[in-house]
């Protein structure tokens, strides 16, 4: 049970770490100009949507009960490593199109 609780504490940390991250952006996209703008808007868009799909999965997981916590976690995981992914994806973006 232990392992459930540190669990679903260090996923709350990650995810509004990463949230903080995905703002951070969002500031940076906002002084970008043109089609890089653009792009990097739609993929701001698509984090947020993903972010509060993963954390209403998180919700799910903190809510269930032991059996089907481990059933849970799984699907949570691939979405959380997903909503990783994307993100990593989004700033890479940005950092490659940044005006030097």
């Amino acid at each position: 049970m232990e392992d459930k609780k540190a669990y679903q504490e260090s996923m709350e940390a990650r995810f509004s770490e990463l949230g903080a991250k995905i703002d951070q952006l969002q500031a940076k996209a906002n002084q970008a100009r043109g089609d890089v703008e653009a792009d990097i808007n739609q993929k701001i868009v698509f984090l947020k949507t993903k972010q509060d799909e993963v954390h209403q999965q998180l919700q799910t997981l903190k809510a269930a009960g032991d059996e089907a916590w481990v059933t849970l976690q799984v699907g949570f995981q691939r979405a959380w490593d997903e909503l990783s992914r994307a993100f990593e994806e989004a700033a890479a973006k940005f950092r490659d199109n940044k005006p030097s």
